[in-house]
């Protein structure tokens, strides 16, 4: 199955955390064609600076171990989503968040998440 990760979904699928659905973590577990957007990345390391996150150090090349482990592809930020970003009524006020929807929109993917602000906008959510 084809999708991308918010930044939790990713997190809890490593840590094997029980908030994680069980339908999420099949997925994780058994698809070849999952994404992480560079944004959660970018998320997760400032987190872990600020110390918010305990994460192994240096956390940039963890994530990309990880990532690479479980054959999760990363997603870039481009122009396309930009535009489709601005275009994004403030239902979400998180910017990372933000991202991720104009992603998921741009790029017809569906989101593994439990954030249920993403519901207020027509991506597909799955979890």
């Amino acid at each position: 199955m084809k999708a991308m990760l918010d930044t939790h979904a990713f997190l809890w699928a490593l840590a094997g955390d029980a908030r994680m659905s069980q339908h999420a973590r099949d997925i994780f577990a058994g698809s070849t064609d999952l994404s992480l957007s560079i944004a959660s990345v970018w998320e997760i390391l400032i987190k872990v600076q600020s110390g918010k996150l305990n994460f192994p150090r240096p956390a940039v090349p963890y994530v990309l171990r990880r990532l690479a482990e479980n054959r999760i592809k990363t997603l870039p930020i481009s122009i396309d989503h930009l535009l489709a970003l601005e275009r994004l009524p403030m239902h979400h006020r998180d910017p990372f968040d933000r991202i991720l929807i104009a992603q998921s929109l741009q790029e017809n993917l569906p989101v593994i998440t439990a954030d249920p602000l993403f519901k207020h906008y027509p991506v597909q959510v799955i979890w």
